[in-house]
């Protein structure tokens, strides 16, 4: 929607300094966010997931987030997370994504992505974003 995108656009410098600093692009980011939270800072899942690419705080702690509420904490977090999980998938997004939203032991598990419906349509909507992207790079 046109309100997530706009509230996406603040968090801008945040999400540029992540990509150059992790090597993930800015297009992935924006999508996971879009998909994770629709791009509101103060989300939390039913599984106590938080903030704009919604962390566990396992996950937070592991990746030297302190505060998951911080956005741009938040978004280092996140993508630090994302380049983990697509230097173990040699660089497979699809994977990646299916890691990141499932844990990459169900990825592991299954040999591919799980076959959960919540995971399925995850990486579906982050591809489907992704697209978005790819059509404003173009014009």
């Amino acid at each position: 929607s046109n309100s997530a995108l706009n509230r996406l656009s603040v968090f801008d410098e945040y999400i540029n300094e992540a990509s150059e600093h992790f090597g993930v692009p800015t297009s992935i980011i924006k999508s996971v966010i879009l998909t994770e939270s629709a791009a509101n800072p103060n989300a939390i899942s039913k599984c106590k997931a938080k903030g704009l690419m919604q962390l566990m705080d396992g996950t937070a702690k592991d990746m030297g987030v302190k505060n998951v509420w911080d956005a741009k904490e938040n978004i280092f977090g996140g993508t630090k997370y994302l380049s983990q999980m697509l230097q173990q998938y040699n660089g497979d997004l699809k994977l990646a994504l299916a890691a990141y939203n499932a844990g990459p032991a169900n990825v592991n598990k299954y040999n591919g992505i799980p076959p959960f419906d919540e995971t399925q349509n995850y990486v579906k909507r982050v591809f489907g974003y992704l697209k978005n992207w790819e059509v404003d790079d173009a014009s």
